[in-house]
């Protein structure tokens, strides 16, 4: 039995994370994801599940390290200044083949930068920000309903790789308000989760169990050498790759000049279509639904067929790279970032008449 709510998207992770059966939430206060901490500290306490603020996001993520090492479904939201602080456990729970999900609502930097909306941790988040060259599937909401399923997903993707996953979202999506309907979404049967600590007599077998952030280092551990982790992880990422792969298409099968974009942005590129479709501009739209895995295939595809690329984009340039890469240099790629925002200071937006504008000078 569904219900139906008019939430802000911040407020829509925790009606998501809570049909996932989330059992516990970590974190630290920081703009603009307050919403989703606040939520958690409403809802949880009183429906039986953990909610603790941390004393800073490094205690946040050590947390969440923690309580997937005991199996039990876990979860923080922090933005991009304590994103940057997490990296290091980041790196460590895919060593230690720990799941869980990460909401990261995007702020502009570098630095402390603004406490309003960018796009400006795609790097960060599909390049894997810790060390060692490691990868987490990134999920990309564009609505309010979006976010809480994405959220569910994440939660299952998580425990199907034991690999921590990345929801990207911004601070537009964060407080936009929308209908909401809350529903559990059922995605398949998973393992049990035989590896996790949780003492002797909670072992089936009574016998003990090791984690570790040091996987490939010692012979009692699940990869015993460096290399037999290395090719676990990249077994692992390759099936991420050929199975997660997520976006939508718009219009792209005539398209002259194909828009891409995620987040808020996919929807001003949505309008955008439709205003220079009506000026009977031949326009399309990849909408990135994972950051990563990326549909570098598709990019190709239209690229070969002599579509150009208009890459929308809330940065001084991230995400165009990696159309650039799809592109394989078979064709032009244009990009539109915070310079076209409408205002100088940290309210600026990019709106859909400035994205037409920029269609019509290319075409």
């Amino acid at each position: 039995m569904s219900e139906k709510l008019f939430v802000i998207g911040n407020e829509a992770v925790g009606w998501g994370a809570l049909m996932a059966n989330c059992d516990a939430f970590f974190g630290y206060p920081i703009t603009p994801q307050n919403e989703i901490g606040e939520w958690f500290a409403r809802e949880y306490p009183v429906r039986g599940k953990i909610f603790l603020q941390t004393t800073s996001e490094v205690s946040t993520i050590n947390m969440l390290y923690g309580g997937a090492a005991c199996g039990v479904r876990v979860m923080t939201a922090t933005s991009s200044p304590g994103w940057a602080l997490m990296q290091e456990t980041m790196s460590h729970m895919v060593d230690a083949e720990l799941p869980a999900v990460v909401v990261l609502v995007q702020r502009g930097g570098p630095g402390q930068g603004t406490t309003r909306q960018a796009q400006m941790d795609y790097f960060t988040a599909t390049r894997g920000g810790g060390q060692g060259g490691y990868k987490n599937i990134v999920l990309c909401p564009a609505s309010v309903q979006e976010t809480h399923d994405l959220v569910q997903l994440g939660f299952f993707l998580a425990d199907k790789y034991r690999n921590p996953v990345v929801v990207l979202t911004d601070a537009v999506i964060g407080i936009t308000a929308e209908n909401l309907e809350v529903e559990r979404i059922e995605f398949g049967s998973l393992p049990a989760k035989d590896w996790a600590i949780r003492g002797l007599d909670n072992q089936p077998d009574g016998q003990r169990r090791l984690l570790t952030c040091s996987q490939g280092y010692g012979p009692l551990l699940t990869h015993p050498d460096f290399l037999s982790l290395l090719t676990a992880l990249d077994k692992k990422y390759k099936m991420m790759t050929e199975a997660e792969l997520r976006y939508e298409t718009q219009q792209v099968e005539n398209a002259e000049l194909v828009l891409v974009a995620y987040g808020y942005l996919s929807r001003v590129c949505r309008e955008a279509l439709e205003m220079a479709r009506d000026e009977g501009m031949k326009v399309g739209l990849i909408r990135l639904i994972t950051a990563w895995p990326f549909p570098y295939q598709m990019v190709r595809e239209k690229a070969e067929k002599g579509s150009k690329f208009l890459v929308v984009e809330d940065s001084l340039g991230q995400m165009v790279e990696d159309v650039k890469l799809g592109v394989e240099g078979k064709s032009e790629v244009f990009f539109l970032g915070t310079f076209a925002r409408h205002l100088p200071t940290e309210t600026g937006l990019i709106f859909p008449e400035r994205v037409v504008e920029e269609i019509r000078r290319i075409l």
